[in-house]
């Protein structure tokens, strides 16, 4: 299962796109029939992983043939959380009209995939197409100027698909795109580069937890939850007043190391230092660190029950340098400079600098599962013992961690 997520114009996550990846070239959507991916899909959605856990409170989007359309299957599926993208060689029949009329009343979304306009869908256009979706690399840009122009005056919304830059981005929302998705948002190197602010609310939960002297454990999940307030507690405790040569190894002994009075009087002062701005919780640069992190801690976990073939990799370490590893995307400087400012252990600065020992190699195999390299990852992941079905359990545990944050 492939998930690309779909932003609005604040650049806000609002739903993904799942999408097919065949077992015999997991790289790539290979398939026998469009009807046999999306049932594969649909079956992993509502089964394998779970369609809360994929999707939480975003709205998924599966791509839908003719045939499948037409089939009974389109029951099975919610359709206040699941949107239909018609594939683009859906011939507009008076049954598809009709079917789509159907499945509108029973409430589902639909969206055109790849589209460009054409008389036949007229009747779509006038109400039943709630998304258009526009390839802007295959559309010439003049093309894509006159396609924007046909549609103004239809009560749709245009989605913008393959934005590959922020230039192409800024371009497309000032062109009068509403929705966009593309490698631009899915990977964090080429993400825009800002300051992660912390929100209040993160602030006064972990406030109140220290004033009702709440267990030790409540208050790591908090910082947990955050990954720049997991970087200024680390900011602090190597801070002139807590300076030492011991290497920090975890969030709870960073905790540990500070101290809870000190803890409680740095966080009252950091609600009115807060600077404010900085990325929303909605975003894909929070959502890839948070999925992250909880990869790598579940997968750390998984070996340590299991395997031990990683002997080195606990989990709340793998948890920290799969936050960590996301800083370099979060604030303009590179990584060398995040780790000579923090009191690391080695291991973690092995892992952060070089993808070396075997919190790297956790590292190593988040960031190919990210990028759909499914195959290399799967290969890597079976060399230590761990099955394609372990490592779905792990990434289901780590989008139910990330959907709950959203839930607070």
């Amino acid at each position: 299962m492939g998930r690309q997520p779909i932003l609005n114009g604040l650049e806000e996550i609002v739903g993904y796109e799942l999408l097919f990846r065949s077992p015999c070239s997991l790289t790539s959507a290979e398939f026998e029939s469009h009807r046999q991916a999306t049932s594969q899909v649909i079956v992993d959605t509502l089964s394998s992983f779970g369609i809360h856990e994929i999707l939480g409170e975003y709205r998924g989007f599966i791509n839908v043939d003719a045939e499948m359309l037409l089939s009974d299957t389109m029951e099975l599926l919610p359709s206040d959380i699941i949107s239909l993208e018609l594939l683009e060689h859906v011939a507009i029949t008076p049954e598809i009209v009709k079917r789509c009329q159907e499945l509108k009343d029973k409430g589902f979304m639909l969206a055109l995939d790849d589209h460009r306009y054409a008389p036949d869908y007229e009747v779509f256009y006038e109400g039943l197409a709630d998304i258009i979706k526009l390839d802007l690399i295959d559309t010439p840009l003049e093309e894509l100027y006159r396609e924007i122009e046909r549609f103004k005056r239809y009560p749709v919304t245009l989605l913008a698909e393959k934005v590959d830059s922020r230039h192409v981005f800024l371009r497309s929302r000032r062109m009068g795109f509403e929705l966009f998705q593309g490698y631009f948002f899915a990977r964090p190197s080429v993400m825009q580069k800002a300051r992660m602010a912390n929100t209040a609310s993160v602030f006064f939960r972990l406030m109140q937890q220290l004033s009702t002297d709440a267990e030790i454990t409540e208050i790591e999940e908090t910082f947990k939850q955050s990954p720049a307030l997991t970087y200024k507690l680390l900011l602090l405790v190597n801070s002139v007043a807590f300076a030492s040569r011991e290497k920090i190894h975890t969030v709870r002994h960073a905790i540990t190391r500070v101290g809870l009075q000190h803890l409680r009087r740095w966080v009252q002062l950091a609600i009115f230092a807060e600077e404010g701005g900085g990325q929303s919780l909605h975003s894909p640069l929070m959502d890839m660190a948070a999925v992250r992190a909880a990869f790598m801690e579940e997968l750390a976990r998984l070996e340590l029950q299991n395997s031990k073939l990683l002997r080195h990799a606990h989990p709340d370490e793998s948890f920290m340098v799969g936050i960590l590893s996301m800083l370099k995307d979060v604030y303009d400087v590179s990584m060398t400079e995040i780790i000579t400012s923090l009191n690391l252990t080695d291991e973690i600065q092995n892992a952060l600098l070089n993808h070396g020992g075997d919190l790297g190699t956790l590292l190593c195999v988040s960031e190919m599962m990210e990028r759909l390299e499914l195959e290399e990852a799967v290969d890597c992941l079976g060399r230590l013992g761990v099955s394609p079905q372990a490592v779905i359990a792990c990434q289901k545990r780590a989008y139910a961690w990330r959907h709950k944050l959203l839930e607070r």
